[in-house]
């Protein structure tokens, strides 16, 4: 049986001001309605496998549930990393929970990031794969390159294994404009995809002789692991103990068993700016545009409005994108850079890289709609069913106001029913609790005043969601 492993770790700075720390490129809607990670999940569809594990940031976890459930699968298994630690022991991870059982199947590795417009193309290079990796050889797929990119590694194949692909010869570092050009002439070379397929006993196996000390850290952090709901939760102090590599350098680049099947299946890895544009549809003048954009006069530039009007004149070549609460304009040439913007605001301890102005929680989300000294203004939004902490704040009062559905609210010892229209007041210090006990999503404004607004100035004394 194959199981699709989903790596769904790393931050994306370089796609800012969409992906955020809390919210990073992976569970943003980039090219389209679905998310990239929406994406990968359904390019699944028509294999014989089961579903997907996925691997990542225990920030992330309630999105990477939610966005699993809007596609239907609910209480697949979650691997949280309690540190970044690169993809080889993100995969070890992965692979020791798909043996814990004594089974071992085929692992299908795959960025939750990256984008495959012909999915004919890929189940069938899938296929070939698949022989290579049941004969014991560890598979990567290249990328067939059309362009002499200098932003990707690249692979060398060596001499044909049967039908199926090639001998892996090298592993080559990003190369210069001219050796991109020399490797693209030659036409044995493969971009870098950074997806693979192995038994998972083979890979641990390789692990173990290649990077003993990745293993060994790893098997202790899943054997103490815990679990709760659908998260699996490696113990955290052995796995930070790990040492941090990728799995080209731990293992890949030292195996005599790593194969190549080339992969042409319209494969972008999303890192850039840029590279949306090169992925998404454009107007007779090269612009790609999406949300509520005027263009005149412009020429090859992408352009966002994420709420509101954005109108250009005249512009060539440049990124603009607008969101609720940050505006990037950069020229698509240098777009590269924007992580350096990233490093900027994170210097300035500046919000705007860590959460959107819409924070999305387990229960909904909530969208600050104004701040100030003593105040600030929410529109909340709770899923049918779902309710917040009990909880109390020292340094804040809270007014709500209903403004669709019902609300079910616990004020210390008392519990009352809020439906459109009507409101209460929370004054600071006391316990409640906000709940929907409707069938559809309970939208209500919260005007929170006091001395101190921050998120931290909650006190948790229940929570479903284990956040207490």
């Amino acid at each position: 049986m194959l199981l699709p492993v989903i790596m769904a770790g790393g931050s994306g700075t370089r796609l800012w001001p969409v992906s955020r720390e809390h919210y990073p490129k992976q569970f943003c809607s980039l090219l389209g309605d679905d998310t990239m990670l929406q994406q990968t999940v359904r390019r699944l569809s028509g294999l014989q496998s089961s579903a997907p594990l996925l691997v990542c940031n225990e920030e992330h976890r309630f999105l990477a549930a939610e966005q699993l459930r809007l596609d239907g699968i609910e209480n697949s298994p979650i691997l949280l990393e309690p540190a970044g630690r690169n993809t080889a022991p993100a995969i070890a991870l992965a692979a020791l929970h798909a043996t814990r059982n004594g089974g071992d199947p085929l692992l299908l590795v795959m960025p939750a990031d990256h984008l495959l417009q012909d999915i004919p193309a890929f189940h069938a290079a899938l296929k070939k794969a698949e022989t290579l990796a049941a004969d014991g050889r560890l598979v990567t797929f290249g990328i067939v390159p059309d362009a002499p990119e200098t932003g990707f590694g690249y692979i060398r194949r060596g001499a044909a294994i049967g039908e199926e692909g090639f001998a892996v010869a090298g592993f080559q570092e990003k190369p210069d404009l001219e050796t991109a050009g020399s490797y693209l002439k030659d036409g044995g070379y493969y971009w870098n995809s950074g997806m693979f397929l192995f038994r998972a006993g083979i890979y641990l196996a390789a692990l173990r002789q290649y990077a003993p000390a990745i293993l060994d850290a790893c098997e202790t952090a899943m054997a103490g692991a815990q679990s709760d709901a659908q998260f699996v939760r490696p113990e955290r102090a052995a796995f930070e103990a790990c040492p941090e590599d990728s799995i080209d350098y731990a293992v890949m680049e030292k195996t005599d068993r790593a194969a190549v099947v080339p992969l042409d299946a319209g494969w972008n890895d999303i890192g850039s700016w840029s590279a949306i544009w090169d992925a998404m549809g454009k107007d007779a003048d090269g612009n790609a545009l999406s949300g509520d954009v005027l263009q005149v006069a412009s020429r090859n530039s992408i352009v966002s409005a994420d709420k509101r009007l954005v109108a250009v004149v005249g512009i060539e070549d440049l990124v603009v994108i607008d969101t609720a609460d940050a505006l990037l304009v950069a020229r698509k040439d240098a777009v590269q850079h924007v992580k350096k913007i990233v490093e900027k605001l994170k210097a300035g301890k500046r919000s705007e890289t860590v959460n959107h102005r819409k924070v999305y929680r387990p229960w909904g989300n909530y969208d600050s709609i104004d701040v100030g000294d003593r105040h600030q203004v929410k529109r909340i939004t709770v899923k049918p069913g779902a309710k917040l902490s009990v909880q109390k704040h020292h340094h804040r009062a809270e007014h709500w106001v209903v403004v669709r559905g019902t609300a079910k609210v616990l004020k210390g010892t008392e519990t009352i029913m809020l439906s459109e229209n009507e409101s209460t007041y929370i004054p600071l210090g006391e316990i409640h609790a906000l709940e929907n006990p409707g069938k559809i999503p309970l939208e209500l404004i919260e005007v929170q005043s006091g001395s101190y607004l921050g998120e931290d100035d909650i006190v948790r004394l229940e929570d479903r969601y284990g956040r207490v």
